[in-house]
């Protein structure tokens, strides 16, 4: 039976509402900072057989192959025997997870007893056990990095609300109250979403609002084949580097090779070098979600929405053993790094045949920093994702001081940080004059964060990039400003690398540098009203702006 095109469309649209609904949901519950600040979290609908069909728009980066996380969950706990209050929990990297700290969670929707779809959602959690606070850059391998949950299926009833599930996650984590509430934020996100698909159900039927999910998929799929349809076949090549692994300061390569033929897309990422013994590995379904969010970016429009039918024209390929594919135990907590290095080699590789739709390289790291203390009553942990300078496009400046592509995530308001730590206090959050590559558009600027440390017994951990390679331009753009990291101890400056865990002493300034994006078109071909806002915003300085002029 097809469904009208009346009710596809008001269907349609309260999928992806109820969707949007559960990602709110999920961040006003939600315990943690890293969730109800940052927003490091992602929710979505899944149809009967565990498609996503509509998702919040979040966090690109967890949902894009949300069907490869759930998939092991169903092979072993197939999902005709599922009953009310069954879920699905899964953060295995080498079992389509990505790193553990993003636990997946899927509850099943049921309408008169028959199963519709699911509720997902995703978040980051602030600690997950393993050899560090909140963060471990020393692993060399998984299980270093917090708890594994395999693919799995437990019971709301049995195993949540003091079960043995929630006891044995509080007795392996340094901060449970906050660990514990953002897995209840999002059941209750899951809770929403279900609640909606029902009502759903009980206006249209079970039938139509199935046959309408399956629709939904086409319809996405139709867009996307279309939109590669317009590009010239061919094969295109991009390549990005790593600054380096953390132990040695050989970069690491990361090759792309994009086909386009009629409407499909195959992303090969042969060529990218082996994996490595730090945290920066890439789990493959982290890679698929870089290749596929950088394809859907550059070629289609917001409006298609981002599910399982606009994958189906696009293959992601990725050598196992390889920096994008590794074996387990790699460690993996740093996979974005390597992500973004996958990002950034598909939109090189697009940029001859779509000019006008890519963007230059940003600072595309995400920069973890993590500063945790123990205290009397136990652990307290800060944890927060810092971005930089976007690239320029043909179409205007980069974005200054957001987060990165695939990550998406909000900064931490200074004051949430002042009522929930006692420990540090920032001083300091400014926009990096200069920072951004020039061009006929100039990259994005990036940011300076001041921490003063106010306790001994303080650790500072972190991972980030782009210290010592920096983000290149496009069409004759410049290059986007390398970030830094910096330990004010009195009269001593103590430099420090990109990943690292550091010992912090009462009085200590941590200053933390983003870098830029880079710029898109020549410089000298920058408007001149351009340049004069610049000046007066306090972008460019003018020693800056005579040295463009120069080159």
């Amino acid at each position: 039976m097809a469904v009208n095109t009346v009710d596809q469309a008001v269907i349609s649209q309260g999928l992806i509402a109820a969707a949007r609904e559960m990602g709110v949901k999920l961040v006003r519950s939600a315990y943690s900072p890293v969730v109800r600040e940052a927003n490091d979290c992602s929710a979505a609908l899944l149809d009967r057989h565990g498609n996503v069909v509509a998702q919040a728009e979040l966090i690109p980066m967890q949902l894009g192959p949300i069907g490869a996380t759930f998939r092991p969950c169903a092979e072993l706990f197939p999902t005709e025997t599922l009953v009310e209050g069954d879920f699905y929990i899964n953060n295995d990297p080498f079992q389509g997870g990505q790193h553990l700290q993003d636990v997946f969670l899927f509850s099943p929707i049921f309408f008169e007893g028959v199963l519709v779809g699911f509720g997902a959602t995703v978040a980051h959690h602030l600690d997950l056990g393993g050899g560090a606070p909140g963060l471990n850059p020393d692993a060399t391998d998984v299980h270093q990095e917090g708890i594994i949950f395999p693919p799995s299926k437990y019971n709301m009833d049995h195993d949540w609300h003091g079960g043995p599930l929630e006891r044995l996650i509080r007795a392996n984590i340094r901060v449970p109250d906050q660990t514990i509430g953002d897995f209840n934020a999002q059941f209750a996100a899951n809770g929403i979403g279900g609640s909606r698909v029902q009502g759903l159900c009980a206006r249209f039927g079970e039938t139509v609002v199935r046959e309408a999910m399956d629709e939904l998929l086409d319809y996405s799929e139709r867009r996307m084949r279309a939109a590669i349809r317009a590009l010239p076949d061919g094969i295109y090549e991009g390549e990005d580097f790593l600054d380096d692994d953390g132990i040695t300061d050989a970069p690491l390569r990361v090759q792309a090779r994009v086909e386009i033929k009629g409407d499909s897309v195959i992303v090969d990422y042969a060529g990218t070098c082996d994996q490595v013994k730090s945290n920066v590995n890439c789990p493959y379904a982290s890679t698929v979600a870089a290749g596929l969010s950088c394809v859907k970016s550059v070629l289609t429009s917001p409006d298609i929405p981002f599910n399982e039918g606009s994958k189906r024209p696009i293959e992601v390929r990725a050598p196992y053993g390889s920096l994008l594919n590794p074996r387990r135990p790699a460690p993996v907590r740093a996979r974005m790094l390597s992500a973004y290095r996958a990002y950034n080699a598909v939109m090189k590789a697009l940029a001859p045949s779509a000019p006008d739709k890519v963007i230059a390289a940003g600072f595309d790291s995400t920069e973890i920093i993590v500063l945790s203390q123990l205290k009397a009553d136990g652990y307290a942990i800060y944890l927060e994702i810092l971005g930089g300078g976007y690239g320029a496009s043909t179409h205007g400046d980069g974005c200054d001081a957001v987060d990165s592509p695939l990550s998406n995530c909000s900064n931490v308001p200074v004051e949430a940080m002042d009522m929930e730590y006692d420990y540090f206090r920032v001083e300091d959050y400014s926009l990096l004059p200069d920072s951004g590559g020039a061009g006929r558009y100039r990259g994005g600027l990036g940011f300076q964060r001041r921490y003063h440390i106010l306790a001994d017994d303080v650790t500072f951990a972190t991972y980030s990039d782009r210290f010592r390679l920096a983000p290149e331009g496009l069409f004759g753009g410049a290059d986007g400003v390398c970030a830094s990291t910096q330990v004010l101890r009195g009269d001593q400056v103590i430099e420090l690398p990109s990943k690292i865990s550091f010992p912090l002493q009462k009085g200590d300034i941590l200053v933390a540098r983003t870098g830029g994006g880079a710029g898109y078109g020549e410089p000298g071909e920058r408007a001149a009203s351009d340049i004069e806002r610049d000046l007066r915003e306090g972008y460019m300085t003018q020693a800056a702006m005579r040295a463009d002029a120069a080159e």
